[in-house]
């Protein structure tokens, strides 16, 4: 799903497959290899300008959620919604996005050095072919709708598939504004523009919060595919895709005041930009791949979400309390391992470049041991409050405490595979830093068919109000599978992973996770026996027990003498100390 941009989607709806969510605009983090992002004061300024920018998109999109959520519920409406406006960023990931980083933004930085007018005349081919071609796609998705969502939504029938296709003819067209964002993110990334690709998707957030609220106070919570009337469904499917319009709009001035003015030009031939998209099909294989693995997961989500409702369980078990569990799900790896992979990646890609195998190891190791020191009790936290996090979160509007819980639930099974998660990603980078897309792309293979096996085993065997937790853990646990597979390969590569001492570490700090988890569960149970379901233990539980735990976590761990903590402890203290 969301793939590995996926992430989502997060906070421009990319689909929960793919890790690394919210900011779909293409922003590379850094391509542009100019003096002044290559200085150290520039680049602190750039990683400032994206950290605070990534932070206040993650905030205001998370936002959206809950005002989505509290709008449209999470049964059949919701899940109409979803599915229709999570299509494109599809569509975008397997035309567009997954040439950004591995083809476009390499090219440009290329033309622009080489070339005698600076790479001006290649950005004016290539912005008119992605003008055309966005025009085209666009064009040809609104007019199949129908069939596209029928490829997606196996499940809806009657006003269910109604309303999604009407939605879908207004969201679909988010399909050029995604594109086009990408490009000019990736052009402003190449002038080491970095300010505008992060910040623009919160004006896209800003306005679906708005939209959302006017759906509310126009519509009322509580709607269904029977009852919402078609001028309230335009404003969600024409105010959705304005936002996705307002964020190119924004990216579009950034552009001109960057100085670029566009010269439309089709005269592609000698270009050398056939030559550069021919290096991109292993990484278009990974995308179609893991697309493919999204494929499954919404039609067997959408088909348990209908006959939920149908057979009376009267909670929202669908594609929407997926994509919502996933997005509580990859905040902490988005904000924390994300963090230090922007970091090491182009130090790796430079290590394996000059051959030096042994740093290419050790900044694995370091990363991966640093990352579990925060992510393995986090990760367990969210376990044991997920339920209570989510009514907290979600529990208002047309949203139920009963649906809310479920999406705890679904968030309880993703937590416990948050660690695997975090390692497969960082092997990818491994791959990436080698400049390695074959390999990626086989195991990602190998992820689906564990995903796609588990997900319809969960279909055949449980309850419809419990596939779409049975899809979570075959998600979880495709990842299990892919980072045994990667580190086999990785190790016969590099002569071993340090798998030692990451191994000795993880065990480690899951030993020293027990205490908290004891003391977490004993919290919860006190507050419940106390306060009942409400508010009191749904808010109070999870602070006081993360408290607690947090502080026995620690102390298990220096009883344990776990390296990492003993250096984040005194980098700390350095820089208080200061």
């Amino acid at each position: 799903m969301a793939t590995d941009t996926a992430e989502g989607r997060d906070d421009a709806g990319r689909s929960p497959e793919g890790p690394d969510g919210p900011d779909d605009t293409g922003a590379s983090g850094g391509s542009g290899g100019s003096a002044s992002s290559g200085s150290p004061g520039g680049a602190m300024r750039s990683s400032a300008v994206m950290a605070v920018g990534t932070m206040a998109s993650r905030i205001t999109g998370f936002g959206r959620t809950i005002v989505l959520a509290a709008a449209l519920g999470t049964q059949l409406l919701g899940d109409a919604y979803n599915t229709a406006n999570t299509i494109p960023f599809i569509i975008n990931d397997l035309l567009i996005q997954g040439l950004m980083a591995s083809v476009i933004i390499p090219f440009l930085v290329k033309r622009r050095k080489s070339d005698a007018d600076g790479g001006k005349a290649t950005e004016d081919r290539l912005f008119t072919a992605a003008v055309v071609l966005l025009l085209v796609v666009t064009a040809a998705a609104i007019a199949s709708a129908r069939w596209i969502l029928e490829l997606y939504a196996g499940g809806f029938v009657g006003a269910q598939m109604d309303v999604a296709v009407y939605l879908a003819r207004f969201l679909l067209a988010q399909i050029f504004f995604v594109g086009l964002s990408g490009l000019i993110s990736a052009m402003l990334n190449t002038r080491d523009k970095f300010g505008a690709p992060v910040w623009a998707p919160v004006l896209n957030n800003l306005v679906i919060i708005t939209v959302g609220l006017a759906f509310i106070w126009v519509a009322l919570p509580g709607r269904t595919p029977e009852n919402v009337t078609s001028g309230e469904l335009t404003l969600l499917g024409l105010g959705t895709a304005c936002g996705m319009a307002a964020q190119t709009v924004a990216l579009v001035v950034s552009l001109w005041r960057a100085g670029f003015r566009w010269r439309p030009r089709l005269d592609l031939r000698g270009s050398g930009l056939g030559e550069a998209l021919h290096t991109a099909g292993w990484m278009f294989l990974y995308t179609l791949t893991t697309q493919a693995g999204f494929l499954i997961t919404t039609n067997i989500a959408n088909r348990a979400g209908s006959q939920s409702v149908q057979e009376g369980y009267g909670v929202g078990a669908g594609l929407t309390a997926y994509n919502y569990a996933y997005q509580l799900f990859q905040l902490p790896y988005a904000i924390i391992a994300v963090s230090l992979i922007t970091v090491l990646l182009p130090r790796m890609s430079a290590q394996a470049h000059d051959g030096l195998w042994s740093e290419v190891r050790e900044g694995f190791s370091r990363t991966l041991r640093v990352s579990a020191l925060v992510l393995v009790p986090l990760s367990l936290a969210m376990a044991v409050y997920s339920v209570q996090l989510s009514v907290l979160v979600f529990a208002r509007g047309s949203t139920s405490v009963a649906d809310a819980q479920n999406i705890g639930v679904v968030l309880a099974v993703m937590s416990l595979g948050l660690v695997p998660f975090t390692v497969f990603q960082l092997m990818l980078r491994v791959f990436y830093a080698m400049s390695d897309t074959r390999t990626p792309a086989m195991i990602s293979i190998a992820n689906v068919a564990v995903h796609g096996t588990l997900a319809v085993c969960a279909y055949l065997l449980l309850p419809p109000n419990l596939v779409v937790v049975g899809v979570a853990a075959g998600f979880m646990l495709s990842f299990v599978s892919g980072l045994v597979i990667a580190g086999a390969v990785l190790s016969a590569r590099l002569g071993g992973l340090d798998g030692r001492r990451i191994l000795g570490t993880l065990v480690r700090l899951f030993l020293a996770a027990v205490p908290a988890v004891a003391a977490a569960l004993g919290v919860l149970w006190l507050f419940t026996r106390q306060f009942g379901d409400g508010l009191a233990t749904n808010l109070g539980a999870p602070l006081v027990g993360t408290l607690l735990g947090m502080g026995l976590f620690f102390a298990a761990a220096r009883l344990l003498r776990i390296e990492e903590l003993r250096s984040a402890v005194g980098l700390v203290r350095s820089k208080l100390g200061r």
